[in-house]
């Protein structure tokens, strides 16, 4: 039998509030349950802010104690001393659901990538677990994704290599306001930037793309089934194709 990975949700915005109420139920009921979720808040993309960290986890913890889990983790990894401190690793394993809040993207992926935290993560995903991201946690998921620091350091906006759970999108969350901090013609050089073979998903606020069939790890760029969840759109955009708009309960294979 071929392992299966499990769920993930990608999030434009409203992490640990009312309008996620449905998308949350919804993956820990691929878990079996409130009473079988096991869940490990993850701050990461706040990490460079005073008191982002402390402001998601209690929020975390709030919301997903009214939705029934009784174990929930909040942790500490916000920079890549966390993610090796042997004490912030054992909070990861075993749990089964991992969410990461918003942010920076650019520092939740260099914060992550190739630390023993990401592989307990992402091996626990292998087997099962879910993994939910918003706003910058779902940038970070992407193939690619916007290079924010770059961006506000005066740079040439640009895509930079993200952790590739989801490897063959790019994640622009906040898509209903996106024009309050990108114009049109920087959108469209960055979709002409896009790789081949990759989509470019545009998550409005308070909105989720989860998807509900896993693949099959044999084959990690097979297309998946997702779902929008939540209260707006999702956008869809690939190159040489018109721009597809899917609703709440619309379903896709990407």
């Amino acid at each position: 039998m071929t392992m299966q990975d499990g769920a993930v949700a990608l999030v434009g915005s409203g992490e640990y509030l009312h309008a996620m109420d449905t998308t949350d139920t919804y993956l820990i009921e691929t878990l079996g349950g409130a009473d079988k979720a096991r869940v490990v808040l993850l701050p990461t993309a706040s990490g460079l802010e005073v008191n982002g960290p402390t402001y998601w986890n209690d929020l975390g913890l709030s919301h997903f104690q009214a939705l029934g889990v009784q174990d929930i983790r909040p942790s500490s990894i916000i920079n890549r001393t966390g993610a090796n401190d042997p004490r912030q690793l054992e909070l990861l394993r075993g749990a089964n659901f991992y969410y990461f809040s918003g942010g920076n993207p650019q520092h939740t992926i260099e914060t992550m990538r190739d630390t023993p935290a990401w592989e307990i993560i992402t091996s626990a995903h292998a087997r099962g677990a879910v993994l939910a991201g918003c706003s910058a946690g779902a940038m970070m998921m992407s193939g690619h994704t916007v290079n924010v620091r770059q961006a506000m350091t005066g740079g040439k906006l640009e895509l930079a290599e993200a952790l590739g759970v989801v490897p063959h999108v790019v994640v622009f969350p906040h898509f209903d306001r996106m024009s309050a901090f990108m114009d049109q013609n920087t959108f469209q050089t960055l979709l002409a930037a896009l790789p081949t073979g990759h989509l470019a998903l545009g998550i409005d606020e308070n909105t989720a793309l989860v998807r509900i069939t896993p693949p099959q790890r044999a084959e990690p760029l097979a297309s998946a089934h997702w779902q929008v969840m939540g209260t707006q759109t999702v956008s869809i955009y690939e190159r040489g194709k018109d721009r597809r708009i899917l609703h709440v309960g619309d379903t896709v294979d990407l």
